[in-house]
């Protein structure tokens, strides 16, 4: 157990919204940019979507685990264990 660990808190939403118009875009936007409908990426502030999360973060330049640590470290900061599938960058945004 690492009790020098810090937990890190998800980004408020509204602290993802202030990021995105900082780099001069919306959310809209950047859903519209990956070919999805304009309202698609806001249900990723909302509910857990993975695919979602990275190009939320990617746009930002950021691993999504820094907006949404909850969902990649455990209480004690260990990297929580996931089955998941290779994809690979292109298949993300297509």
């Amino acid at each position: 157990m690492n009790h020098n660990y810090v937990q890190k808190n998800d980004w408020h939403q509204v602290d993802i919204i202030a990021t995105l118009r900082k780099r001069g875009t919306i959310l809209a936007a950047v859903s519209r940019e990956a070919g999805l409908s304009l309202s698609t990426l806001a249900n990723t502030l909302s509910r857990p979507w993975p695919k979602g999360k990275w190009i939320i973060a990617n746009y930002l330049g950021i691993h999504p685990s820094e907006i949404w640590p909850s969902r990649y470290f455990d209480m004690d900061g260990q990297l929580i264990e996931r089955n998941t599938r290779k994809v690979s960058t292109q298949q993300l945004f297509s």
